[in-house]
């Protein structure tokens, strides 16, 4: 684990159980990520690498995101600036991404196939994934001519290769041995 995920773990589960409490986690999920993309500006960057006040980095941050941030995500800004972590900000939405996908119950599948899915196997294989799960599946899809035919699946530590290639594969490992 990176250092700069440790620094963003205590401010991304602030910011996200305030959000639960605020019932606003889509929201903050904008605001955070249009401040990750200003910490990522080159500009910004330096400026905040600069030895300028927290205060100053604070407000030029802030003036930066304008109306994209409310009252609160402004003081999350404040507080981190006091801290020197704005250029933690884009780990801070990773972890608060992941804490909103595990609060309700999602999880994103990369599917990869030789072919173009139809809605209907699309739809077949998220309630089959859905239901195998217990969570709720967001596909993303894609095609690589190498898999040959079926399906290469991956869900967070889970992949499910049920590809020619991968049986190709294993079938020329067994082989070797």
């Amino acid at each position: 684990m990176s250092d700069l995920t440790n620094i963003a773990r205590p401010y991304a589960r602030a910011a996200f159980d305030f959000a639960v409490e605020q019932n606003a986690l889509e929201a903050w999920l904008q605001m955070l990520a249009f401040a990750a993309e200003v910490a990522n500006n080159d500009q910004v960057g330096a400026y905040l690498n600069a030895n300028s006040t927290a205060d100053k980095q604070a407000g030029l941050f802030i003036q930066v995101c304008g109306e994209q941030l409310n009252e609160h995500g402004q003081n999350l800004i404040k507080v981190m600036a006091e801290n020197h972590r704005l250029l933690a900000l884009p780990a801070v939405l990773t972890t608060f991404a992941a804490l909103k996908a595990e609060f309700e119950q999602e999880i994103d599948v990369t599917v990869v196939s030789a072919t173009t899915l139809t809605s209907a196997q699309k739809d077949k294989l998220t309630a089959a994934l859905s239901q195998r799960l217990a969570r709720k599946v967001k596909l993303n899809c894609s095609e690589d001519p190498a898999v040959v035919s079926g399906l290469l699946i991956k869900a967070g530590d889970m992949v499910i290769d049920g590809s020619i290639r991968g049986k190709l594969d294993r079938l020329a490992t067994a082989l070797q041995s």
